[in-house]
């Protein structure tokens, strides 16, 4: 897996598939890592070139110390794409990724050409009571319980159902092998995000993803970002939770490609 030093960090990222044309970059969620795309990267790359980084203190890049912001991370995404001579890119995040890809189209459009936004939000907000409930808990169990009681918990919510055990084990692995300093790190910028105000500013090709069972991000804050974004698109996945590009990934990888190809050069 190649590295890239970025002043205080060091990103590693995964790339895959020819090296001209628009690139897609492919951001993951909290806690995960470019796995995050290991059911879309196959699919992707047989016709784009991909790159698909690990995020400041996720995976195997770098975990600086210090306060941790979505613009920060955002920025490191920007300064990977110079370094690897990329033109403006098609930009899909998952929920914390989703955070970080508005935070990039914001404060440099250059470097964007389209957004997919998946389960993400302007603003943190919990998915009714009991996604308050849930978030209590979680917090709670940072407070003194060992990561792996964590990374259960948080992939509990992610998939509930039994035909889901092994996504539901991976999930625990991947998300137990944070350090507890870097996932809180990560949670309280997700905490600080809001750009609600200025999602009128962005002007690129827009498509907003949301799972029709996400216990996580309520449908609401979707929407707003449907109504707030210029010419965004909605579009809802059926039966899935959070985790859209695992839980229905043929459809969610068909859907990505049929709006990036629907995208004016």
């Amino acid at each position: 897996m190649p590295a890239v030093a970025l002043g205080d960090v060091t990103l590693h990222y995964e790339t895959r598939g020819p090296g001209d044309g628009t690139p897609i970059m492919l951001l993951h969620g909290l806690g995960s890592s470019s796995a995050d795309w290991a059911l879309q990267l196959p699919v992707l790359a047989a016709r784009h070139r991909v790159i698909a980084p690990d995020l400041r203190g996720h995976g195997r890049s770098s975990r600086p110390r210090g306060r941790f912001t979505v613009a920060a991370m955002a920025d490191d995404v920007a300064r990977l794409l110079t370094a690897l001579a990329a033109p403006p890119a098609h930009v899909v995040g998952l929920s914390l990724g989703g955070c970080v890809a508005q935070a990039l189209a914001l404060d440099r459009p250059d470097r964007v050409r389209s957004l997919t936004l998946v389960n993400a939000f302007a603003r943190p907000a919990a998915a009714g009571p009991r996604g308050a409930l849930r978030m209590l808990a979680r917090l709670g169990l940072l407070a003194c319980a060992p990561m792996r009681v964590v990374a259960a918990h948080v992939a509990r919510g992610l998939f509930p159902r039994p035909d889901q055990r092994e996504l539901y084990l991976a999930a625990v692995a991947s998300l137990a092998g944070n350090p507890r300093r870097t996932y809180v790190a990560s949670l309280r910028a997700l905490a600080g995000f809001d750009v609600r105000r200025r999602l009128g500013e962005l002007r690129c090709p827009t498509l907003v993803v949301a799972g029709d069972r996400d216990q996580t991000v309520p449908l609401a804050a979707k929407r707003l970002l449907e109504r707030s974004i210029p010419g965004a698109k909605l579009l809802i996945i059926p039966d899935s939770g959070h985790a859209t590009p695992y839980d229905q990934a043929t459809p969610f990888t068909s859907a990505l490609l049929a709006f990036i190809d629907g995208v004016r050069p």
